[in-house]
């Protein structure tokens, strides 16, 4: 026995690191729904772990043609190369990738920098399946690297590397010392460099722990399965530092070594449960009758009492799926994808960029793990239903009716307050259809927006609104039990048109009905009118011989009385006013051919152009006497005529034929006495 009470110090990350708890949890969740589950590869290097899924049924494929059918393929962590996903696609299978998101990372890196013709250098373990994924993504040479002797005989084999463009990357488990070692050679060889850091965040924190716990300890225990690449690396750095055993669970304790030993440090990689790591402990504590370390461990293992504080962090890294952020904490804290939005469309890039502050709220810690979890949106959901009540114009409450007599049936109570409210306009993404609408998530609140109130076009379905941004108001606020919020894009659209709208402006707009004094066009939010007379500037008999339902019109506003909510439109183009036309391209004496449309006694009206009429008035239609103009014209003849006179006021034309005929007498007259004057010359 010691003379001094025996310590006992856990490293406090050690344990699952947030890859692999991610992947873990996801096949349990889908055996927890009934799925049966197949992964490719063990899911983690824990035969302990792999032991328990496989009791629940969990399979292992070693290729993606040993996946039975019916199972779900669980892609593990260390991701696969490209060629494997390339197979999968051709095997009619349901896919869960849970490729850790650091390693995601790394992919993109490299695909990004082999694109653009950069030779790629990653610093790993060859046969690691981990890098064999990255390895598939380099599009042309790549080559890889376990330490810095490694590193400086592949220079020493290639020296064309130190000048052409590298980029050099890290297995997320790679020794930090060593990298480090790794980037002074190649800062100091390679001229044309771009180096990444991709060692994961919590993989460096174990091992710069592990490092530090260990020199201060006589006895490193190490646990971890004897496959896990971290785990080794782990088991290196402490050996460096004083005497360690590497155990894969208590059973494997060294006990003479353990009663030996004055300070314990215990660590453990990335695939160890954190039961296991409490069984080990509480293995040496038992041995060592050291009833205080119990409690202290137990204690050890406890969540902090913060769940559900409200925090401020600074965002320190983005992956694809998660946004790591500083709280102010020894833990890291990761805000998942789904924790900052419910947009579908958007990324984590799209919402946030380092350096960001964000208000969070903290959803569960773990110890085991070294990661907090928190939420934006169940904080932007509170906010926001409140700003949705404050703005919404009707609010229904809903309640139970207690009644003393117990015959009688409770009923439901309805309360509804309505008052006119300054409109407030919110943003959200259409996430579903449901029968009578869709809902929209607007900072984490769901609002159902009815079908009369999305302004679809005719006969475009409610699906076309998926994913789509949309601007609403809020019409409803339903109370009672799980709040319910209604919203309109009709009312916004009407609001914005209403306050835009005025005379002269044009719109594009559908033919909705017809009556016999005009049509009424949708403009979107709202209809107008055009009255017969402004369809057309030739005279009709009704609007059909203009329009058909279903047309799509130009119109222009001509009239606008907003307090009866009412739209005059014109149809008919000012630039085909025929009466402009005549004015600008026929002054008087203009002659023109005229198609006959009219033969009352006192002449013969004639179409100029079209909706424009002229006279020739019975004195104008022959050199000679007309008894009546049917002696000398009749309805549709085409004529020659001249234009004698324009009254723009009072849209009068008047032409003449007798005119263009005696033009015409005088030219036949000149020419016949140039004819005999030149007759004359010639005797």
């Amino acid at each position: 026995m010691h003379s001094q009470p025996q310590t006992i110090t856990r490293a406090k990350t050690a344990g699952f690191c947030f890859g692999v708890n991610r992947a873990v949890e996801l096949v349990n969740s889908l055996l927890d729904e009934g799925k049966k589950v197949c992964t490719l590869g063990p899911i983690i290097h824990n035969e302990q772990v792999v032991g328990q899924l496989a009791d629940r049924g969990v399979v292992i494929a070693n290729t993606p043609q040993d996946v039975p059918q019916g199972y779900v393929l669980v892609i593990r962590s260390h991701g696969v190369p490209l060629s494997v996903y390339e197979e999968l696609s051709q095997k009619n299978l349901e896919i869960q990738d849970a490729t850790c998101p650091f390693v995601a990372k790394i992919h993109s890196i490299v695909t990004k920098a082999s694109e653009k013709g950069d030779i790629i250098l990653i610093a790993g373990n060859a046969e690691h399946p981990e890098v064999l994924g990255i390895r598939s993504r380099c599009k042309d040479v790549a080559y890889t690297f376990k330490d810095d002797t490694d590193l400086r005989q592949l220079l020493e084999n290639h020296p064309e590397l130190k000048e052409k463009p590298v980029s050099v990357v890290a297995q997320t488990t790679f020794n930090t010392e060593i990298w480090k070692k790794c980037l002074n050679i190649l800062k100091k060889d390679c001229t044309n460099a771009t180096f990444f850091d991709t060692i994961c965040s919590a993989t460096q924190s174990r091992q710069q722990e592990a490092a530090e716990l260990s020199k201060k300890c006589d006895l490193m225990v190490v646990i971890g399965g004897k496959n896990s690449s971290n785990t080794a690396k782990l088991f290196h750095i402490c050996s460096e530092n004083c005497k360690s055993v590497l155990i894969q669970t208590a059973a494997d304790l060294p006990m003479d070594d353990v009663r030996a030993a004055k300070n314990i440090g215990v660590t453990a990689g990335a695939s160890t449960p954190a039961d296991i790591i409490k069984e080990v402990l509480f293995t040496m504590s038992e041995n060592q009758n050291n009833e205080s370390f119990a409690e202290l461990l137990e204690e050890s293992f406890k969540n902090s009492n913060i769940n559900g504080k409200v925090v401020t962090g600074t965002v320190v890294e983005i992956t694809p799926t998660e946004v790591y952020v500083d709280v102010g904490r020894k833990q890291s804290g990761v805000v998942e994808l789904k924790e900052l939005t419910d947009d579908p469309n958007a990324t984590t890039a799209d919402l946030v960029k380092v350096g960001d502050q964000l208000e969070l709220i903290i959803l569960k810690t773990n110890d085991q793990e070294g990661y907090i979890y928190l939420s934006k949106k169940i904080l932007e959901s509170k906010k926001t239903m409140e700003k949705m009540i404050a703005a919404s114009p009707k609010i229904t409450t809903r309640r139970r009716r207690r009644d003393d007599d117990e015959d009688v049936e409770a009923a439901d109570k309805t309360e509804t307050v309505t008052e006119e409210k300054e409109t407030v306009v919110f943003e959200g993404t259409v996430i579903q259809v449901i029968k009578g609408g869709v809902l929209v998530a607007c900072d984490s609140v769901t609002v159902f927006i009815p079908a009369s109130q999305c302004m679809l076009a005719p006969k475009q379905p409610l699906e076309s609104l998926l994913k789509q941004k949309v601007k609403f108001v809020i019409i409803e606020v339903i109370k009672g039990g799980r709040e319910r919020v209604i919203g309109s894009i009709k009312k916004l659209a009407e609001k914005e048109f209403w306050d835009e709208i005025e005379p002269g402006k044009t719109y594009t707009g559908v033919v909705k009905s017809m009556t016999s004094y005009g049509a009424f066009v949708s403009l979107g939010p709202v209809d107008g009118m055009i009255h017969k007379s402004e369809l057309s500037w030739e005279k009709i008999r009704e609007p059909k011989d203009v329009l058909s339902i279903g047309d799509v019109v130009e119109v222009r506003v001509k009239d606008v009385k907003k307090d009866k909510k009412t739209i005059s439109l014109a149809y008919k183009k000012a630039e085909d006013n025929p009466w402009e036309i005549l004015k600008n391209n026929y002054p008087i004496g203009s002659v023109i051919e005229a198609k006959v449309v009219g033969t009352p006694s006192f002449g013969a009206f004639v179409n100029i152009l079209p909706g424009l009429d002229g006279l020739i008035h019975i004195s104008q239609l022959s050199l000679d006497r007309v008894e009546k103009p049917t002696d000398v014209v009749k309805v549709g003849d085409v004529v020659t005529a001249a234009i004698t006179n324009i009254d723009f006021e009072n849209k009068h034309v008047s032409l003449s034929i007798k005119e263009v005929l005696k033009a015409q007498a005088e030219a036949a007259a000149e020419a016949e006495d140039e004819a005999e004057e030149t007759a004359e010359d010639a005797e």
